[in-house]
């Protein structure tokens, strides 16, 4: 059983094909999605998935759209985490140090979504690009009680400790499969069983050899097969240790699946 803890299931990318692509990820063995939101206007659509028994979602505001969001998004935030119990987590929310000019705004979303997390009692999902000492820092000093999920880590195994000192779990996704991430690679072969979750970040994150193509969830097989490899695990112990991290990370229901 494979559960693929970070894809955008409800972009319009996938309006076309979406039934075939859940066929196509249950076909080599994924039994959950967890679908996180990026803007208040894509809310709905991803509360939509959540009808589906195999799929939960979280809420957020991206920080790559952070001049589409508006202050009253907070407050329809909080209003939304507090009538809609299907959401499982605050996120996508976060820092990406690479627009550098967007930052205070950035940041300032990044706190009010954490207050809300923990006034909800909800872990994040943290997009957390060029910024991970920086978000490690805030993370420390907020105290989260359910801590959450980094999405897409590629840092160091110190960096990672930071993050798994806080009770934060990492995200492995489409970069390990590139033969020039050495870094990442050493990091993953060095991380404890269960402190990390497979994810695809479908429609995006393209792994090695489909570069310029439509990521989807069924290419989480492949990230198991690699982080397998570098770990020196069998692809069965892989995918039941990471899918129990994702259940408990996420308190996800698999009763009706």
């Amino acid at each position: 059983m494979l559960v693929d803890a970070h894809c955008h299931l409800d972009f319009a990318h996938f309006d076309g094909d979406r039934t075939e692509v859940f066929k196509a990820a249950k076909a080599v063995g994924v039994a959950h999605f967890v679908v996180p939101g990026t803007t208040r206007s894509r809310w709905q659509q991803v509360l939509a998935l959540a009808e589906r028994a195999d799929t939960s979602v979280c809420l957020g505001l991206h920080p790559y759209f952070v001049e589409q969001h508006q202050e009253v998004d907070i407050a329809a935030l909080d209003h939304m985490l507090s009538h809609y119990s299907e959401v499982v987590a605050v996120g996508e929310c976060g820092i990406d140090g690479r627009f550098s000019d967007t930052l205070e705004a950035q940041w300032y979303y990044f706190d009010a979504q954490l207050a809300l997390a923990k006034q909800h009692g909800l872990p994040v999902v943290v997009h957390c690009v060029q910024a991970n000492d920086q978000v490690a820092k805030r993370l420390r000093q907020l105290k989260l009680p359910k801590a959450g999920l980094i999405h897409a880590f590629s840092g160091s195994i110190e960096q990672a400790t930071k993050f798994l000192d806080l009770g934060f779990k990492l995200g492995l996704g489409g970069a390990v499969t590139y033969e020039r991430a050495r870094r990442l690679h050493r990091t993953v072969a060095a991380l404890p069983d269960n402190a990390f979750v497979l994810e695809t970040d479908s429609p995006d994150m393209p792994l090695s050899g489909y570069q310029g193509m439509r990521n989807e969830p069924c290419r989480i097989s492949q990230i198991c097969a690699v982080v397998s490899k570098l770990r020196g695990q069998s692809e069965n112990h892989v995918a039941a240790q990471s899918s129990a991290t994702a259940t408990q990370l996420f308190d996800l229901n698999f009763t009706k699946c």
